[in-house]
């Protein structure tokens, strides 16, 4: 059907069928909830603004656990059980249906919460991908040597302020309207003696600021990790491991979450190491947790001997472009591999009841530079 303009201006004609196409489209849409997260709406559109830190290492399974060796990784084997060579968590097949509220718990130290799941690594590690899928995001690694899951980056299209027009606009051009900040999940898996898993989810956020003298020009910079999104997602993996499909469902497991009785943990830098008041066990997989959510690269881990291999680029360091065009960029460029390696010692006291954190250079000799100072630091911000 078509609407008589000869006698309207050129003008006038492009209001009118503006407004007759922002009318139709809004007819056939619904707008977003603000106070929901939505990363849904942007997955069909390649996140290629902001690219997946370079620092992260090609999938192999050249730290794979030599048989008899013991469980030192993530993908080692469970009480009385081997896997085959280069199985990993990623290996499991079959689907498995919810399990009980009383199977899932929530724990908490400061801002820090996890899940403990009376599931195997190997059980939970198709249902958290699929998870992450249905959220909206895709998977841009999965590590069967660290027992961790890391998605793309994405946008919360939530945030974008839902005018009538705006949001059907938004509908009609995609990505016309952006909100300047992009998200990351990393989920971490731990084993437990008794065959159940701790489950982990830290975030890592960046956001599109001003630069030059005349504000002409955006750059990507690193922003907070936000404890708050960690939580709603630990709330929605929990209604999802229990079948809580009702919203009223789904609200309550989010409150458990958010309500968690907070742990009295404590954790103090003291000369050239943290000091934790909690065992090894414990220590251990925070520390893996803050490792995460500081954004280390951890490449591999030996929960025998207590040390995490990671590379860490100093963002005080010559060139501060440079790190942000590292984290941000595609591939690994000459640059990217200026990243230092180092080893975080985790070491349980003899009572079993304290821990100390130290680091060590890539050569395995105590780090007493000015950089392994900050790494304690940024540590033990996490862990107190």
């Amino acid at each position: 059907m078509t609407f008589p303009l000869a006698n309207v201006s050129a003008p006038a004609a492009r209001v009118v069928a503006l407004t007759a196409l922002a009318l139709s489209m809004a007819a056939c849409t619904t707008i977003f909830e603000s106070d929901r997260v939505d990363y849904k709406s942007s997955k069909k559109a390649a996140p290629l603004d902001v690219p997946p830190d370079l620092t992260q290492l090609q999938k192999d399974n050249r730290y794979a656990v030599p048989e008899g060796r013991g469980v030192a990784t993530a993908s080692g084997m469970g009480a009385g059980t081997q896997a085959a060579p280069g199985a990993g968590l990623a290996a499991a097949s079959g689907t498995i249906g919810p399990v009980s509220t009383e199977a899932v718990r929530v724990e908490r130290a400061g801002d820090q919460r996890w899940l403990v799941v009376k599931q195997t690594p190997e059980q939970l590690w198709p249902q958290l991908r699929q998870f992450w899928e249905e959220a909206g995001f895709t998977i841009a690694s999965e590590s069967q040597t660290t027992g961790t899951m890391e998605t793309e980056w994405q946008e919360n299209r939530s945030k974008i302020p839902q005018d009538m027009l705006r949001s059907t606009l938004g509908r009609v051009f995609g990505n016309a309207y952006s909100t300047g900040e992009r998200d990351k999940y990393r989920t971490r898996l731990e084993r437990l003696p008794d065959g159940s898993t701790e489950i982990y989810i830290s975030h890592r956020g960046a956001e599109e600021v001003l630069s030059g003298a005349q504000k002409e020009t955006t750059v990507w910079t690193v922003r907070p990790n936000d404890p708050a999104l960690e939580a709603q997602f630990l709330g929605r993996l929990v209604a999802r491991l229990t079948g809580a499909t009702e919203p009223a469902q789904e609200k309550a497991a989010q409150e458990t979450v958010a309500n968690a009785t907070q742990a009295p943990l404590h954790a103090k830098l003291v000369g050239n190491a943290v000091e934790v008041d909690e065992g090894f066990d414990r220590a251990w997989r925070r520390v893996g947790l803050a490792l995460d959510r500081v954004g280390f690269t951890v490449e591999d881990r030996d929960r025998v001997q207590g040390v995490y291999f990671v590379r860490y680029v100093d963002p005080d360091g010559s060139n501060k472009e440079g790190f942000f065009s590292r984290l941000f960029s595609f591939g690994e460029s000459e640059k990217a591999k200026e990243a230092q390696r180092y080893r975080v010692i985790v070491k349980g006291a003899d009572t079993g009841t304290s821990s100390t954190v130290t680091v060590q250079d890539n050569a395995g000799q105590p780090d007493t530079s000015a950089t392994a100072t900050k790494i304690l630091t940024q540590l033990n911000d996490e862990l107190k």
